[in-house]
């Protein structure tokens, strides 16, 4: 029914007849999307308390298209472009952008595996990430201090080239490579990410690798000024992870390694004192998921962070633990409400910018006042 609406829409649109979608059997196009609304508490943002209405929490709030035209001999021509968007106000997200969390189009073969060009997610997103709470069942609020490893998806590479493989064996593996799109400078904003993951009856497995040669450093490159989380002359992030699930229960543990080389500056702390010869993340997380009843599950996270901010100035070694929790239950099969909560306690200096030991809650408005800090939210959630 929606393919033929949306064949109406643009039959009326242009002035001129087409083929319903729905009627051709050998093509599609899909209209989908997801609304996620709720109220979160801070303890302590700059001192204060604090109750705010906040969209995209435990997904992102987005609507897109996607289809597939059938080429012959198992190949298919493919498209995905997906908006997000702030629920409350109704602006664009990912900086404005008309199609911002992914816009690609390629083909993809049952011989051969998936070949797509565009804006599109690297391989810790596509691999890693789903073996992390935030990655997973979670979101946003419990991802790692200031998604440090992108498992959150915090951004997306732009100018990129993906290939997919299909499943041999329970095994997937795939890599992306980002033009920087610059005369004279193919190394300057470019980026490259590979990984691959095992998906069995009771264990999952993957990891990855992701390199970005001066990200945000052109409003053109692969990662653009308004996407990046920090500004360094070169971001490294890899990690791997494993799930294992006994009956209703699901075990995660999730190593991860950020390093920022000549890091100038971040979109959340602010610009560093002085330029840091390195900036270091270890991220060492731990989950659970429990399936309760059919409808209903709750997951739990602890995570341990320990940067290394090293500089002329001095060196820093920052230390987060952060401790989640969710209670999901489902309403309709589209529509689902939830409640979620975050700790973190930091310790032994914050970061150059920053007041020493300050907490700082991925999805918190402001940094706390001292070393902890606490975001709770209730949430609802609809897809479409």
């Amino acid at each position: 029914m929606k393919k033929i609406l949306l064949a109406s829409v643009v039959n009326a649109a242009l002035g001129f007849t087409l083929t319903p979608i729905a009627a051709m059997a050998q093509s599609s196009i899909t209209l989908y999307g997801l609304i996620d609304e709720g109220l979160n508490y801070t303890s302590n943002t700059g001192g204060h308390s604090n109750v705010q209405m906040e969209s995209g929490f435990a997904q992102g709030s987005r609507w897109g298209l996607k289809g597939s035209e059938d080429l012959g001999g198992g190949t298919k021509a493919i498209f995905q472009l997906e908006n997000g968007f702030d629920v409350n106000t109704g602006k664009l997200g990912q900086g404005g952008r008309m199609f911002g969390r992914q816009a690609y189009v390629g083909l993809s073969s049952a011989q051969f595996g998936t070949l797509t060009m565009g804006r599109q997610y690297d391989s810790v997103v596509d691999y890693l990430a789903p073996l992390t709470a935030n990655g997973n069942w979670a979101g946003y609020m419990l991802s790692h201090p200031y998604d440090n490893d992108n498992t959150d998806n915090s951004f997306r590479l732009n100018n990129s080239v993906k290939y997919t493989s299909n499943t041999y064996g329970g095994v997937t593996f795939g890599g992306l490579y980002g033009f920087s799109n610059q005369a004279g400078g193919f190394a300057n904003n470019r980026s490259y990410s590979f990984g691959a993951q095992y998906v069995g009856a009771a264990v999952s497995v993957a990891a990855a690798y992701m390199q970005i040669n001066n990200p945000g450093g052109t409003a053109g490159g692969s990662l653009s000024t308004d996407d990046t989380d920090f500004f360094a002359s070169r971001q490294q992030v890899w990690g791997a992870g494993i799930n294992y699930t006994i009956g209703p229960t699901v075990l995660g543990f999730v190593y991860s390694h950020t390093t920022l080389n000549n890091a100038t500056g971040s979109v959340y702390v602010g610009n560093f004192a002085n330029t840091a010869n390195s900036l270091k993340f270890d991220n060492f997380e731990v989950n659970a998921k429990y399936q309760f009843m059919k409808a209903a599950y709750v997951g739990a996270m602890y995570n341990y962070t320990l940067a290394h901010f090293d500089s002329n100035a001095g060196n820093s070694k920052p230390k987060y633990h952060q401790f989640g929790l969710m209670v999901d239950y489902t309403l309709s099969p589209r529509t689902d409400a939830y409640v979620q909560g975050m700790y973190q306690h930091a310790s032994s200096g914050g970061l150059v910018a920053m007041p020493l030991n300050t907490a700082y809650i991925t999805g918190a408005d402001a940094p706390s006042s001292g070393p902890n800090q606490f975001l709770a939210r209730v949430g609802i959630r609809h897809t479409f």
